[in-house]
């Protein structure tokens, strides 16, 4: 497993981004996230203090009451362009693993001060070599950079929750949608 930090939190033309650098690794995972996660991150990167605990928030203070301690966010899947995790929890002496979605499973690894890994294949399949990246500009060039694995992590994402969009009958977000894909697949044949 690879360790990762939270580096940044990018708007890119294809949705808010969340970077994972790993420690000792070269590599960036970049996650494209909900703008609610985003929020609750960028939130929590900059120690911005909110007079309402936000979801994430609400489940830190759970965990603290039963006394069951986040150990570390296990980011351990890309299946079909979409990336999965589990939190591993610790009561007792005992470990238990619940699945999340890696945006959650970082919101809450913030909060808690619990590690992040990715796990190889992973960071193999998705990990991006981002020269010179800043956490303003990393997300604009996830689309540009050269991929160290053969899946387009962007564009199969947003026809995943195009898919998705479309079997819920959501037609105006199935609309946006095509059109982001349009336009990253544009912007690529571009470059």
């Amino acid at each position: 497993m690879i360790h990762v930090k939270v580096t940044g939190l990018s708007l890119s033309n294809m949705g808010f981004v969340v970077l994972l650098q790993g420690e000792h690794d070269p590599r960036t995972l970049p996650i494209f996230i909900g703008g609610a996660e985003a929020q609750a991150i960028a939130l929590r990167m900059d120690n911005v203090e909110i007079p309402r605990p936000l979801t994430h928030d609400l489940l830190k203070n759970v965990l603290d009451c039963v006394e069951c301690r986040l150990k570390r966010v296990v980011i351990n899947d890309l299946v079909e362009g979409t990336f999965f995790a589990v939190l591993v929890l610790e009561h007792d002496g005992v470990e238990a693993e619940v699945d999340a979605r890696p945006s959650d499973a970082v919101a809450l690894a913030i909060r808690a001060a619990a590690p992040i890994y990715v796990v190889k294949k992973v960071m193999d399949g998705a990990g991006l070599l981002i020269e010179g990246k800043t956490a303003d500009s990393a997300g604009d060039k996830a689309h540009e950079v050269k991929h160290t694995g053969q899946v387009e992590v962007g564009v199969k994402h947003l026809k995943t929750k195009l898919e998705q969009a479309i079997s819920s009958e959501r037609y105006e977000e199935a609309a946006r949608l095509r059109d982001e894909i349009r336009k990253a697949e544009q912007e690529h044949h571009k470059n």
